[in-house]
């Protein structure tokens, strides 16, 4: 799981064949499970200068998510 110089994301793992974005977020500690993410919208998050921002914009608002354990 690469770690993030991140305001707001600790660690971010990326499941190509479910096509699921897993992210923990630093403040909470919270890690969410993100549903229907492109490995195209993947490698555009790790290359984001600022990817808490870049996260709240395209990934948040667009894919189904879940909290897990």
């Amino acid at each position: 799981m690469p770690m993030l110089d991140s305001d707001a994301l600790v660690a971010v793992r990326y499941d190509a064949k479910r096509h699921a974005l897993r992210a923990t977020f630093r403040h909470s500690r919270r890690t969410y499970v993100y549903d229907n993410v492109s490995q195209a919208e993947y490698d555009a998050l790790l290359a984001a200068d600022s990817k808490g921002a870049w996260f709240n914009l395209h990934i948040k608002p667009n894919h189904p998510y879940r909290e897990v354990g």
